[in-house]
């Protein structure tokens, strides 16, 4: 009995000490997965490192580890660090097949239209719909509540001159361009007049007449004529 009773107690023990030592790094890759499979947001290193209890330093370097991993033996996953944290990407090259799986055969993608309001909103934000519209001389507002609804722009507050709602761009925006911060946006500089003069069209912009004008036109027909948000093949 005493043997036995001695043999419980030390594989008991033999346990308890596995269960403390650290993972090995393919478990440590495995949770990781695991965590990031079922996440709905980057997850930051210091979240990894909490939950598999291991330190900050080790969750990074298996988090780049496992970054490197994928892009050298060609994986479907692309892990990627987006700013917030890192996060599974689908990869560039295999986008075609995916859309296919999630939209039955069909392709969905932003019109010229919805990329120009889109423009306009990152590099002017936060601005108005009267602004966005505009700058681009049409009704932009079925284009506006559609990049809202794939949550691409969303509301910033009233605009303190004008009163009307503000929008900017989101965090999903930066993700989908695989940029870190607003100020990661190319320079439009080259393309554009001299900051003076920029700034004297945007302060004038609204009390122009013409604009005035087109803006009422456009919005008297917004229920003739709305801009669609896709393109369907």
């Amino acid at each position: 009995m005493t043997t036995s009773g001695g043999a419980g107690a030390d594989d008991a023990g033999a346990g308890m000490e596995q269960e403390a030592a650290p993972p090995a790094d393919e478990r440590v890759d495995a949770i990781i997965e695991s965590l990031l499979l079922v996440a709905d947001a980057p997850v930051p290193v210091a979240v990894c490192a909490e939950v598999i209890g291991i330190p900050e330093a080790r969750a990074q370097a298996r988090l780049t580890a496992l970054s490197r991993r994928y892009d050298d033996s060609g994986s479907g996953m692309d892990l990627r660090f987006t700013g917030e944290g890192w996060r599974l990407f689908t990869r560039t090259e295999y986008a075609p097949y995916v859309e296919r799986l999630l939209l039955d055969g069909t392709r969905a993608t932003l019109t010229r239209a919805a990329l120009e309001t889109l423009a306009v909103i990152a590099y002017r934000q936060p601005v108005t719909r009267t602004r966005v519209a505009a700058v681009r001389g049409v009704n932009a507002d079925g284009v506006m509540r559609t990049l809202v609804a794939r949550g691409l722009i969303t509301e910033a507050g009233p605009d303190p001159e004008t009163r009307g709602t503000l929008y900017a761009t989101t965090g999903l925006f930066l993700e989908r361009l695989g940029l870190d911060s607003l100020e990661d946006l190319p320079p439009l500089a080259p393309l554009l007049p001299d900051e003076d003069v920029i700034e004297y069209i945007g302060d004038n912009l609204d009390d122009d007449p013409r604009v005035m004008k087109m803006y009422a036109r456009s919005s008297a027909a917004a229920e003739n004529t709305t801009e669609t948000d896709v393109d369907d093949h």
